[in-house]
């Protein structure tokens, strides 16, 4: 077994590489390209620190919602969808709101943390 660095380690270290000693020294255009890479990592190292406990709540969610199991996250989200187009569930079914809510903030925890509405829409 190998026993590092992990990839959170070496994410963190060119991520710190770019913010600390690259982005410093850049202008213009360079620095842009410096500041776009540094925040893909950022939301790399979110991904992986919240993407798979969501994904798993997301999942439990859509089972209970669904009243199924067995299949796979994307596949209940397509059967969400279709029920949703076909009018078998709306906002006013049980659960679907809360679920979309929590879904959504999830999706902005990892992509967007400083949105300005996260805070507010998490409560």
């Amino acid at each position: 077994m190998h026993d590092g660095p992990s990839a959170r380690e070496l994410i963190e270290a060119v991520k710190n590489f770019i913010d600390r000693t690259a982005a410093p020294q850049l202008t213009g255009h360079s620095a842009f390209h410096a500041r776009v890479a540094s925040n893909a990592l950022a939301t790399v190292l979110r991904e992986l620190d919240i993407r798979p406990a969501a994904e798993a709540e997301e999942k439990a969610r859509l089972e209970k919602l669904l009243t199924t199991s067995g299949e796979s996250a994307n596949q209940l989200n397509a059967m969400l969808c279709a029920a949703i187009r076909s009018g078998r569930m709306d906002l006013s079914t049980d659960g679907l709101l809360s679920h979309l809510k929590s879904t959504t903030i999830a999706q902005l925890s990892v992509d967007q943390p400083g949105y300005s509405g996260l805070r507010s829409a998490a409560r």
